[in-house]
């Protein structure tokens, strides 16, 4: 992708986040478990390229990538990269704890224990 093609996506939707579940942390634990899905798929289809273009011009030999053994920075940049992944993996989470009340859909019970806990 080059540099004309990159979008600046907004790192948060507008308005309420959709519930299908009675438990919103299913809900979270979905939507986690589909940006994981994203991710793997991916990276398992650009892993396939490249294996298929290296065997195809002969440029890897067997058992170049298990015998492989990354230095400091390449290990450093590999750490980089999956916390990223994380972060983007777990958004959904953070989001949550910036704002714990945002699109709960009972937010009026919320407030009112939170009332009967202080008394």
């Amino acid at each position: 992708m080059t540099a004309q093609n990159q979008y600046n996506l907004p790192k948060k939707a507008k308005g309420a986040r959709p519930y299908f579940f009675e438990d919103p942390a299913v809900d979270k634990l979905v939507a986690m478990l589909m940006g994981l899905t994203g991710e793997v798929s991916v990276l398992a289809d650009r892993v396939d390229t490249l294996e298929r273009l290296l065997a195809a011009q002969g440029t890897l030999p067997a058992g170049s990538v298990d015998s492989y053994a990354p230095d400091a920075a390449v290990r450093e940049a590999r750490d980089a990269r999956r916390e990223q992944m994380l972060r983007n993996v777990l958004r959904i989470i953070a989001q949550d704890q910036e704002d714990p009340d945002a699109g709960k859909p009972n937010d009026a019970a919320y407030y009112q224990a939170v009332e009967q806990v202080e008394q």
